[in-house]
């Protein structure tokens, strides 16, 4: 069929006009709030680092974003709940280490696929976990550093217990690693995030715990909480004074590193437009100065790696997570 003159300014007029609608449906989205799943008690990293980031989103794409804390089994049910959404855009998890790496080599029955009912958006940040111990339990047992909880813990055994936010996050793992390589014991208490782990630690009810930076960071500057060392291969900007575990574990501490990550996921079939969009405004808002300095003020380092490469990402760290958990010879039924 050859088209005519009139024929060809007819389909010109109809691609001007079929263009904007497309444009405009592409970039339809929000029309509603979103809502940030985060799978562990306020007060968290996790919850710490949402916050921070919801209010960008929401200024940049005009609807609300509302961060909903889900907490339970390891961040497993929030994310849970995540999995079994709405591909539309309108539901994102703040996942981490534990819900994305750790918790599929961890747990023997999963409530959700991490690879197959997700779509990684980006990753937020990266932090350090810090050793931290009650002032009055380093007191009654004689605990400055990490040389002398492992004294401590010999000559004590089953009488120090520790804290996490949960089975199968990177604060549990990173001391069941440091328990497996010292052969020490400890008993582990999981609570339902950081938060509340935090109350308890300062209160007294629970003696250690390796915590996210962020949120153990102010109680380690106001003296309720006594740093031991951080759990990363290299020291932290924010707490220089403090050194690795590996520093000064000795030889038994060799190549200990223990860090946690957080990011943002989709539920399977979020489109991808939505994902770029979700990622690249992120990076942008996590690349301006004064988050970055708000984040790195925390303990945390700034990501908003492309969705490519946090696939990638997640990969290889639940390859690395999975040495670890066998390593320890940690389970959670």
């Amino acid at each position: 069929m050859t088209l005519n003159r009139r024929d060809l300014i007819a389909a010109a007029a109809l691609s001007c006009t079929l263009v904007p609608l497309f444009a405009r449906a592409q970039s339809s989205w929000p029309t509603k709030p979103v809502r940030i799943v985060v799978p562990f008690a306020a007060s968290g990293t996790t919850d710490i680092l949402a916050r921070a980031l919801a209010p960008e989103l929401q200024r940049v794409f005009g609807q609300p974003f509302v961060v909903d804390n889900k907490p339970g089994a390891g961040g497993n049910s929030g994310a849970a709940e995540v999995a079994k959404s709405a591909g539309d855009g309108y539901t994102l998890l703040m996942g981490t280490v534990g819900t994305h790496a750790i918790n599929p080599s961890l747990y023997p029955k999963m409530p959700y696929d991490h690879v197959k009912d997700f779509v990684p958006v980006t990753l937020v940040a990266g932090v350090p976990n810090v050793l931290v111990i009650n002032p009055a339990a380093a007191q009654k047992y004689n605990v400055n550093s990490v040389a002398d909880l492992i004294k401590a813990l010999k000559a004590n055994p089953g009488r120090l217990n520790m804290a996490s936010s949960g089975n199968g996050t990177s604060i549990h793992l990173a001391g069941e690693l440091f328990k497996s390589m010292t052969g020490t014991f400890m008993l582990h208490l999981p609570y339902r995030g950081s938060g509340p782990a935090l109350i308890d630690l300062m209160a007294g009810n629970v003696d250690l715990m390796f915590d996210n930076l962020p949120s153990a960071l102010p109680h380690i500057k106001s003296g309720r909480l006594k740093a031991l060392a951080v759990t990363s291969a290299a020291r932290s900007g924010v707490l220089p004074e403090v050194p690795t575990v590996e520093e000064v574990g000795g030889p038994v501490l060799k190549g200990y590193d223990a860090s946690s990550w957080f990011g943002l996921l989709a539920p399977a079939g979020t489109p991808a437009d939505v994902v770029l969009r979700v990622q690249q405004e992120t990076a942008k808002a996590l690349a301006t100065p004064t988050m970055k300095e708000r984040l790195l003020s925390q303990g945390a380092i700034p990501s908003g790696m492309s969705p490519s490469d946090f696939v990638r990402f997640i990969d290889a760290e639940t390859k690395k997570w999975a040495k670890v958990v066998k390593a320890s010879g940690a389970k959670v039924d």
